[in-house]
């Protein structure tokens, strides 16, 4: 009889540890939210250290501009996934407005210009280093960073 207690205390023990364990990296949102999964690879060494540099009100909207442009038909006007053409894509595009802020310069320049379609990302995001140039990266960038704080 003993036993049994036992047995269900070390079953509600393991099954606690394997439910934090499947949540590690995750940074907890309200319900309702997309779930925000900030635990990225770390980018190559060629971007890891980059830093943005300080941008103009006119470098923003140019950035913004080349965000409608290029990358809201995915990840939507206000960055939040929710583009017209995210419906059809899995993995789905990421809400850049809600997690931005938990990225580094070097992690968004990175994915910006070599893209998704390699692991481990393996996602239908296109490599954007042979349509924008360096600057224009560095502008979708700062409106990246004006929309984490627009949201």
């Amino acid at each position: 009889m003993k036993s049994v207690p036992i047995f269900l205390l070390f079953s509600v023990l393991i099954f606690g540890l394997l439910s934090s364990c499947s949540s590690a990296g995750e940074t907890p949102v309200s319900e309702g939210e997309p779930s925000l999964l900030l635990d990225r690879p770390s980018p190559p060494a060629e971007y890891a250290g980059l830093k943005s540099p300080k941008m103009s009100d006119s470098d923003i909207e140019e950035g913004k501009n080349k965000y409608q442009i290029n990358c809201a038909s995915c990840h939507g006007e206000s960055g939040l996934g929710d583009g017209p053409a995210s419906a059809s894509l899995d993995p789905k595009p990421q809400p850049l407005a809600l997690n931005e802020s938990g990225l580094s310069d070097g992690y968004l320049f990175w994915r910006i210009s070599e893209g998704g379609l390699q692991d481990p990302f393996n996602s239908a995001m296109p490599s954007w280093k042979s349509v924008l140039n360096e600057e224009q990266i560095w502008q979708v960038i700062a409106y990246l960073h004006q929309l984490g704080k627009d949201n």
